[in-house]
């Protein structure tokens, strides 16, 4: 039997291709969900530019950005603890916009001023 190797070839090569269509299809669709949720629930909230400390994931940010060294329960670390925090928030924005010893300053960029809100919250209820 003679069998011609290039039908195995073009076969994987059009599954290839319509396996990279398909995959495209569902990553803009599910983008596209998201951003229509998104509007919604602006336009329930009222539409405004500003949002509330509840929209925004303080434990989210919180982990990414204070864990390493606050410990993972806020609890301290290398740095103090901060679940339960006893300092005011005009200390608190400071202290996290300026730094403080070893700890490194966050600008607007990296965390915004919401966003600051929501964390001085969020350990302030631990």
């Amino acid at each position: 039997m003679n069998k011609n190797p290039i039908i195995p070839f073009l076969l994987i090569i059009f599954l290839g291709i319509g396996l990279v269509f398909l995959l495209s299809g569902v990553g803009s669709t599910d983008e596209g969900e998201e951003d229509v949720a998104t509007e919604e629930g602006s336009e329930e909230s009222g539409g405004g530019d500003e949002a509330s400390s509840g929209d925004v994931d303080a434990e989210g940010i919180a982990l990414d950005n204070c864990a390493s060294c606050h410990g993972q329960d806020f609890s301290g670390g290398m740095g103090p603890a901060l679940a339960g925090t006893s300092l005011d928030e005009e200390t608190f924005t400071t202290t996290v916009r300026d730094g403080k010893g070893s700890m490194p300053a966050f600008s607007a960029d990296q965390i915004a001023d919401e966003e600051l809100t929501a964390l001085y919250q969020f350990f302030s209820e631990q």
